[in-house]
This record gives structure tokens, sequence and C-alpha cells, in this order.
């Protein structure tokens, strides 16, 4: 392939045998492999780029043959010092993406060092405990609203994978700008919160519950929000030092886990 960009003719990766290649997919479609490796995929120009600007740990990017002369000149060379790169065919690409209309962009990073709990919340901070969340959609929606509002933290407690494919394209690119604590146990953030003096509340279905738009949400505040189907188990509702819920007047009495918590989080920031 001959670059017009630099002028000069650059090696193309054709099969799907190559080692960076294979190691991609592995990590693309792989739980087990991204757990034992350590790190996880990306796709997409604009996701790429702010991993990049969010000094996430991005160890390889691949273009494809036409993605390189669109979008090569646009990541910084200083941002890609420490990044391999390398340049695939467009038939190739299209085997490895994800995604209907792929943009010919491709990254494995490094999944980064876990957060301390403890040591990170704030006694004044707004934060969302997502407890047995299982649908990556959900998930991906409540970190880029977070983002949106000025979450300070979201706690993940037995939820879906973080960094699965769908979950990070999904927040496009809030995951790698929120404080994100993964993998919880459930009992150790009560303790944490006591330690901090936050107060919990349990978004639940429940019209003896407080109507969300009188609850004040003074001081520091964390929100639980459950499982799609099954809400909160009780005994973890019960712990919390307040119950809400979102009083509905139409047809219906409840809501997606997503929307419930966009909710949620802007009663909670605009207190």
């Amino acid at each position: 392939m001959f670059s017009k960009k630099s002028g000069v003719f650059l090696s193309v990766i054709t099969s799907k045998d190559n080692p960076s290649v294979k190691l991609y997919m592995k990590l693309s479609s792989s739980k087990k492999e991204r757990k034992n490796l350590s790190m996880y995929v990306l796709e997409g120009y604009r996701l790429i780029t702010d991993a990049i600007k969010e000094n996430s740990l991005v160890r390889q990017i691949f273009f494809t043959e036409d993605a390189y002369e669109k979008y090569s000149g646009s990541l910084s060379q200083v941002d890609l010092k420490e990044v391999k790169t390398l340049i695939i065919s467009n038939e190739l690409g299209i085997k490895i993406s994800c995604t209907e209309k792929p943009q010919g962009v491709f990254a494995i990073c490094s999944i980064p060092p876990e957060k301390n709990l403890k040591s990170s919340l704030k006694s004044d901070g707004r934060y969302v405990v997502l407890h047995q969340l299982q649908d990556p959609g959900n998930l991906g929606m409540i970190i880029r609203t977070a983002d949106a509002v000025g979450i300070d933290g979201i706690i993940l407690s037995q939820c879906c994978e973080l960094y699965s494919p769908k979950v990070i394209r999904s927040t496009m690119g809030s995951a790698f700008r929120m404080n994100i604590f993964d993998g919880c146990d459930i009992d150790s953030v009560f303790s944490c919160f006591k330690e901090k003096g936050i107060s919990s509340y349990a978004a639940v279905i429940d019209k003896d519950a407080e109507d969300l738009r009188t609850c004040s949400f003074n001081g520091g505040s964390a929100v639980l929000i459950g499982n799609e189907g099954n809400g909160l188990p009780v005994q973890v509702a019960d712990k919390c030092t307040q119950k809400v819920t979102i009083k509905m007047t139409g047809h219906i009495n409840s809501l997606n886990a997503a929307m419930a918590a966009g909710i949620i989080m802007w009663e909670m920031t605009n207190k």
C-alpha cells in the first residue's frame, strides 16, 4: 500500500492469523480472554480518540487501508508514540468488525488497575450503585448519563462485564472519563458509605417510599439501582438509609433501568 500522506509504502496485513489480529479477535469475542489478559478492545475513530485523550492504556491501533488515509493524520503522532500501529486490509477490517458500518479503526487497550473505593469516596460526593444490572446497553447508557450530569462515581456490584465491546461502545467515551469501581462487594460498599457518612437511597417501586421529587439528597448521597427485571433485593434495599421512588401518573408502574437512573441522577445533581 502506498500512503499519499507519508509518501511511503506500508505493509498491509491480510491474514486473520497475524498474531496481533488473532489477539484482537480473541479479546473481542471472549470475556475469559479479556479477564485473563487484562485487555479489551475498542472500535471506531471517535471512541479511540477519546481513549487517547483521556490517557487510557492504548497498546495497539489497527487501521484498514482506507481508514489509514482518512484518519491517521488526525491522531497526533505524539499521542501514538508508545502505540503499535498496524495497517490491515479493508476486507480483514470487515471480518473483525462488530458494527454494521465499520469505520476501519480498531484498538487493543490494557484494563486499568482497580480503584480503591474506600480511599476514593468523597464524603460530599454523589454516587450511583448498580447492583446485579445485566443488560450491557443499560450499563453503558447509565455511565454516559452519569458523565453528562456530573455524578462523582459509578459503583458496580455483580453487574455485567464493564469491558465488553457492547458496554464500552454504549458509553461513547464516558467510560474513560468516569470514576468506575468495578466488582465491589455490596456489604463492603455499605461499610464504606457508613465510614464516609454517605447516605444511601434504594430506588424502588413502592407507593410508601419517598417521592423522588421531594427527596433532598443532603450531603454525600448514593442511589442504588437493581436488576432490570427484579429490582433491588429486599435485603439490600432494607440496608439503605432511605427508599425513594419515581411517582407515576400514567398507565405503567415501572421504567427501563437506564431511564430510571437518568431521572434519579438528574434529581440528585440538581438539589
